[in-house]
């Protein structure tokens, strides 16, 4: 989030923030807010169960008017809502479908590449859906698997391909035309 907020206000991101709802404390909250953000904090704890949280965070999205969601660090399935099919945009660290659904996330999916051999890793920008890292991809950008590698090696090469391949997908969806066909993201220009 925060990468994405220094490219907005550097002008290479022409978007607005209005809002940051995060499901968990965190270092992050502190910093949005001291750029004059409006967070909310929203921990599945303060409502009955993962409906109520859910629910509870998109009639708050609702009432502004932002036209997307993008989860940048949001690490909780969430339901989407028909009416935000094709608006909520997620960024895992793997190339999807490798790598990804419950339980992968952070140094799991690093450490499950290097397990398995894998000589390119990178990340997956994609339309979120009701399945754990599932979406249709809008992009995905790779980076080696380096025999030395740790997973915090390895985590700090695909974090560093993820601070171009958001902001890049976000940018590609305002400037082409695209349609989403199944799982595909076609982009016309």
């Amino acid at each position: 989030m925060l990468n994405l907020l220094d490219r907005i206000e550097a002008g290479q991101l022409p978007v607005q923030v209005e809002l940051v709802v995060a499901n968990k404390p965190c270092s992050g909250i502190e910093r949005i807010q001291q750029r004059g953000i409006p967070v909310e904090l929203m921990q599945r704890s303060s409502f009955a169960g993962a409906v109520e949280q859910n629910a509870a965070i998109f009639n708050r999205i609702r009432q502004t008017s932002a036209y997307g969601i993008l989860l940048a660090g949001y690490l909780a399935r969430i339901e989407i809502p028909d009416d935000f099919l094709h608006r909520v945009i997620n960024i895992h660290p793997s190339l999807i479908p490798a790598f990804c659904g419950k339980g992968m996330f952070g140094e799991h999916v690093h450490a499950a590449a290097i397990q398995r051999g894998c000589k390119v890793s990178g990340c997956t920008v994609h339309f979120c859906d009701n399945e754990y890292d599932h979406g249709p991809i809008i992009m995905q950008q790779t980076v080696p698997v380096l025999d030395d590698d740790t997973a915090e090696s390895l985590a700090a090469r695909v974090f560093e391909a993820e601070c171009e391949a958001f902001p890049g997908a976000l940018l590609k969806l305002m400037q082409d035309d695209f349609e989403v066909d199944g799982s595909r993201v076609l982009f016309r220009s």
